[in-house]
């Protein structure tokens, strides 16, 4: 995987934040959709890939640029000859390993505090690993946390409104605390939910069992409910998974897709296949 060290910053331009609205409920994680129009019209990024976010931080050794990426959360559009853009941002804070205190994400913190009007720089645009394979006949099983959902949504949307006629088998496992953090894929904010009359496309929620205390999503649950179809999937050569959400994701994946084709072993030669064939991707935030 790519460090954010190895992306660019020289490609810059400014961007004004024309919305940004909270998803999730005033008690829970903060969750914010930001749109931004981007003042140059050259600027261009495409569902398969993400802009960077450069905020003034100060550090132990003085000023310093901090960067971030980030994936587009809907399709890209022009509104007035100026390029638009949305993205997800989870409001973050973290614990110092060394010293044990709590300090909060720089770049999340602050977008999620940007009003409208306000103006940002950001850069790119950078590629994503995540790519619509030229067969139509490919199979898709996609799984995301949290803001993982981003580039999902974009890129579900550009195979059903762009790509159109998809032959394939489209399947995204989501997980979210509540049901109110399903993002997209609700009453209120969903449009997700528009596909779900595609014969190819189903999207499969898994929550916490109790949303307000620490226990974990149970999102290999939801994945082991679908065993029969995904070891049939995993059958088959043009099958893809694609994954975006937070660290612990790995370990939770791989004891789900081990008990589903019955050993540790069976399991790690069909992702070493599948990773050798590009057909294993994870964006890991």
């Amino acid at each position: 995987m790519a460090h954010l060290a190895d992306f660019s910053t020289e490609n810059r331009y400014q961007a004004i934040v024309k919305k940004t609205n909270r998803l999730t409920p005033a008690n829970t994680e903060e969750i914010r959709e930001i749109l931004l129009e981007v003042n140059q019209p050259n600027f261009e990024c495409n569902v398969d890939q993400s802009f960077g976010v450069l905020v003034k931080a100060t550090g132990e050794f003085g000023n310093t640029l901090h960067h971030r990426l980030y994936s587009v959360a809907d399709l890209p559009e022009k509104k007035n000859g100026k390029p638009v853009i949305t993205i997800l941002v989870k409001r973050c804070s973290y614990v110092d390993d060394f010293n044990g205190e709590l300090y909060d994400g720089v770049a999340s913190n602050y977008l999620c505090d940007r009003k409208v009007g306000d103006e940002i720089t950001i850069t790119g645009p950078h590629a994503l690993p995540f790519v619509v394979p030229e067969d139509k006949n490919s199979n898709l099983i996609l799984i995301g946390m949290g803001t993982g959902i981003a580039p999902f949504r974009a890129f579900v949307k550009h195979i059903y409104k762009n790509v159109k006629d998809w032959k394939g088998k489209i399947r995204l496992f989501y997980g979210a605390r509540s049901g109110l953090e399903l993002l997209y894929l609700n009453d209120k904010d969903g449009d997700l939910t528009s596909y779900y009359d595609e014969a190819t496309f189903e999207a499969f929620h898994a929550l916490s069992p109790r949303p307000h205390m620490a226990d974990p999503i149970a999102l290999d649950s939801a994945i082991e409910d679908r065993a029969a179809e995904i070891i049939e999937m995993l059958g088959q050569t043009n099958t893809r998974i694609y994954v975006a959400g937070y660290e612990k994701i790995r370990d939770m994946l791989d004891k789900a897709f081990s008990k589903i084709l019955g050993s540790k072993e069976k399991w790690e030669i069909r992702k070493a296949e599948l990773i050798a064939g590009k057909k294993w991707v994870e964006i890991i935030y």
